[in-house]
């Protein structure tokens, strides 16, 4: 089902001060060198949850750092709710998740310029099969 009009402004919305409070927050607790992106907000019919995708590098720090973020939902829920108490009557619940389609992209380019080209060896195809 395709995301109605207002579902897409308040994804926008919310995606655009997640990025700002989230930055911010790592910025303050000492992650230098971290990148937090919020790739894509989607939100329900009812408005009530916001799936929250993450993009965070190095990757190697993405799931513990994914874990602080959700052990901090209420904090960083509020200081949306402060945000964008003009544009929200209420604050959905988030969810947050990792995006991990650029790592699959990556993958896909590094079989294809590899020798484990399942294209040009076809043998590799029956190995993946098994597996």
């Amino acid at each position: 089902m395709e995301e109605t009009q207002r579902q897409k402004k308040i994804g926008g919305i919310l995606q655009q001060d997640l990025a700002e409070v989230l930055q911010k927050a790592a910025i303050d607790g000492g992650l230098r060198g971290v990148i937090i992106s919020v790739s894509k907000v989607s939100v329900t019919t009812d408005l009530s949850i916001a799936k929250v995708y993450l993009s965070i590098f190095p990757n190697k720090e993405a799931q513990a750092l994914l874990e602080g973020i959700r052990s901090n939902t209420p904090l960083i829920r509020h200081e949306l709710a402060q945000r964008t108490k003009h544009q929200l009557r209420r604050m959905p619940n988030l969810e947050f998740f990792i995006d991990d389609s650029l790592d699959y992209i990556e993958g896909i380019e590094r079989s294809l310029k590899g020798e484990d080209n399942p294209i040009k060896d076809q043998d590799l195809l029956d190995k993946r099969k098994k597996k």
